[in-house]
């Protein structure tokens, strides 16, 4: 079984997410490729895909909409999960709720969950607007990230995997 975890990232904290969970699925015995959403022209080839977006003003970046919205059919026939990283909020850094439109995303191609993590927040990656928009929602700089609960769910997935006959695809 083939898996494929990519991600949309600006800053780099998204696609760091992508390579651990890329790296707890290996560990699980799985075969997996973590490749840059941006390199990407599809899912053919793997039985299984990750795919993670950052969130910004409380969405996904457009580019991961996008691929989904694009691939839809091709997500639809293989096991799909969804994560969300980087919304922090002030003063608890914690995520809360869901990124605007992640249900309809989800239930477009029927996967299989999605989770939100927090992420990291470093001003001096940010360009002029983005500083001005985290300062105005006084967010917190920092490294949020939750490494062992993203290596957690990643365990969850393998599990789920395989338990998955072979050559079934979901």
């Amino acid at each position: 079984m083939r898996i494929l975890v990519t991600a949309a990232s600006r800053h780099g904290s998204t696609t760091e997410m992508a390579s651990a969970i890329g790296t707890a699925l290996s560990a699980a015995g799985l075969e997996v490729v973590v490749t840059p959403m941006h390199e990407l022209d599809g899912v053919a080839g793997y039985n299984a895909v990750v795919l993670g977006s950052g969130v910004y003003m409380g969405r996904w970046i457009p580019e991961a909409t996008e691929f989904i919205e694009r691939h839809a059919i091709e997500l639809r026939a293989r096991p799909v999960w969804l994560f969300s990283s980087g919304p922090v909020g002030d003063p608890d850094p914690k995520p809360e709720g869901d990124p605007t439109g992640i249900g309809e995303l989800v239930a477009s191609i029927r996967a299989r969950g999605h989770r939100v993590f927090a992420g990291r927040l470093d001003r001096e990656r940010l360009g002029i607007g983005e500083k001005l928009v985290v300062s105005a929602v006084r967010a917190p700089d920092g490294d949020f990230r939750d490494w062992e609960a993203v290596g957690a769910w990643a365990r969850e997935i393998a599990a789920e995997l395989k338990s998955v006959p072979a050559g079934v695809a979901g």
